[in-house]
């Protein structure tokens, strides 16, 4: 019987088609042992990195085509992240779910281009926002045509360097709307930039998970790799690939 939760997993950044081939093959194979429908993520472009030096992945055309071959080659739904207006009409036409950014996730034109593709639309709670100022960002996309608007959790800043999760901000937007999901790998950084990378303790992603589960969340996010140290981006988040079935086992169970 198909599982109804949503599972998005990927890992945060295309750095090759043979990672990409990789991830892919392990949601294809979680997808037919547990009846689940994991969406498959991964971004062309990281622009939000902490350096100007860090990796930002193949950028837009390199990226949706690699990402295109995935769907073609492996049947998976699609999501990746726009941080432009005029990135989402061609992301739109390759994938099935547009994100966007937490810190952008209040940025009018960026919502409304990503809206008018008609897509599901994934908005990420700001670090700065509760879950009720959700409801602005969701009005925005909504009268601009999404076809479905989501909204992800991923935490709050608290003090210097650290995030706090405030599992409530999860009832407060199923409020707004009904599918909400939590970020389980974006809630575990410790932003501080100790050499200009963003830091992070992946043993918490479970935990992260099961509370979020408590809490009534409709949907969870793992960035995941197979060697999630040797990741080019948030290596320190990312929880192991082959760690990836049995939560959610855990978590449909």
């Amino acid at each position: 019987m198909e599982n109804k939760i949503k599972f998005i997993a990927g890992p945060c950044v295309i750095e090759s088609a043979e990672l990409l081939d990789t991830v892919a093959r392990k949601l294809v194979d979680i997808n037919e042992k547990l009846g689940t429908d994991i969406i498959f993520k991964a971004s062309f472009d990281k622009a939000n990195r902490t350096s100007i030096h860090s990796f930002r992945g193949p950028g837009i055309e390199k990226g949706l085509q690699m990402l295109a071959d995935v769907k073609a080659k492996y049947g998976l739904k699609l999501l990746t992240d726009i941080h432009e207006a005029w990135q989402a009409e061609p992301t739109g036409q390759v994938v099935d779910v547009i994100q966007i950014p937490a810190f952008l996730c209040r940025q009018t034109d960026l919502l409304v281009a990503a809206a008018k593709t008609g897509k599901t639309v994934n908005i990420k709670k700001a670090q700065f926002l509760g879950g009720r100022d959700m409801l602005y960002p969701v009005e925005k996309a909504r009268e601009a045509g999404a076809a479905e608007v989501w909204l992800t959790e991923r935490g709050n800043m608290m003090g210097y360097g650290n995030l706090v999760v405030d599992f409530r901000n999860i009832s407060d937007m199923k409020e707004i709307v009904p599918t909400v999901i939590m970020d389980c790998t974006h809630s575990v950084q410790r932003p501080d930039a100790k050499g200009g990378k963003t830091g992070g303790d992946r043993r918490f992603v479970p935990s992260m998970a099961l509370a979020a589960k408590a809490f009534g969340a409709t949907g969870y996010f793992f960035e995941v790799h197979p060697t999630p140290d040797q990741g080019l981006s948030d290596a320190a988040n990312m929880l192991e690939l082959d760690k990836l079935e049995n939560l959610v086992k855990q978590i449909i169970a």
